[in-house]
């Protein structure tokens, strides 16, 4: 239980300081240090990620890090999205779930170490529809493997939206907290959670995401994005490696890291 907490501080501090990653790291916790079976671990995580980027969020927005017009759209299309991948989970089987979760999070680290790195920030409000497609699309995905989402909200607001990274780190939390809980709805229909542990887990990720967030402002947006998309890369190949193998892991994720390491070296 203490390596369940001290991990899950962990989970805080990549929600306060990135705007995402906490369920990439909730999952894992769950399902193989605290020994929850799949399904069981994805929503939890739901309930964990949904609460911590709430309180992450708040903090954020007190500084001026939420886009709100922006932010309130996709908050309403990715619960729908979210709530409808919640139930359709039921009908796939707990491995394949984790599988494609490590298949999405190795395809995010590639858009955020290849899109857009020199772009200047949006200067005119992203448009309705491409806002209203894009929260769909994400909630239907995060839901469906239990994500909170912010490792898809965050590439999605900051290359194909333009918006200024910090900015994107509190819009996509204001995003996940809604999101999370319309996903964790679709789960209830099918799935019980261990109320006492996942209070004790989202408590101590709230700490993490209160000193996340009180650093987050200090730390420059492109090593920011650059670290984002290494620790997506490290998750998922652990995620394979457990359910898969390490053939599988290697030949996934493998390739990408090589290549994300040749991509950082050169700038």
């Amino acid at each position: 239980m203490i390596v369940v907490l001290a991990l899950s501080v962990c989970i805080g501090l990549s929600l306060g300081l990135m705007g995402g990653g906490g369920s990439i790291l909730a999952v894992p916790v769950l399902k193989y240090a605290a020994a929850l079976d799949a399904k069981t671990a994805i929503a939890t995580s739901l309930v964990v990620v949904g609460t911590t980027a709430g309180v992450g969020g708040v903090r954020h927005a007190l500084n001026g890090n939420v886009a709100w017009r922006t932010g309130a759209i996709f908050a309403a299309t990715t619960m729908a999205g979210a709530y409808a991948g919640g139930r359709t989970a039921s009908r796939i089987n707990g491995t394949v779930l984790l599988v494609a979760f490590s298949a999405m999070m190795l395809l995010t680290a590639v858009m955020m170490l290849r899109g857009r790195s020199n772009a200047s920030p949006r200067q005119t409000p992203i448009p309705v529809v491409w806002v209203t497609v894009q929260g769909l699309g994400v909630g239907f995905a995060t839901g469906l493997v239990g994500a909170g989402g912010g490792f898809l909200i965050v590439p999605a607001l900051v290359l194909l939206g333009g918006m200024e990274m910090h900015r994107a780190v509190g819009t996509s939390l204001m995003v996940i907290t809604l999101k999370s809980y319309a996903a964790f709805g679709g789960y209830l229909s099918h799935v019980s959670i261990d109320v006492a542990l996942t209070t004790s887990v989202t408590a101590a990720a709230v700490v993490g995401t209160l000193v996340g967030t009180q650093f987050a402002a200090s730390v420059s947006a492109t090593h920011l994005r650059k670290a984002f998309a290494v620790f997506v890369v490290v998750m998922a190949a652990l995620i394979l490696w457990q359910e898969v193998g390490v053939a599988f892991a290697l030949l996934f994720a493998g390739p990408i890291a090589l290549w994300m390491g040749w991509r950082l070296r050169n700038g």
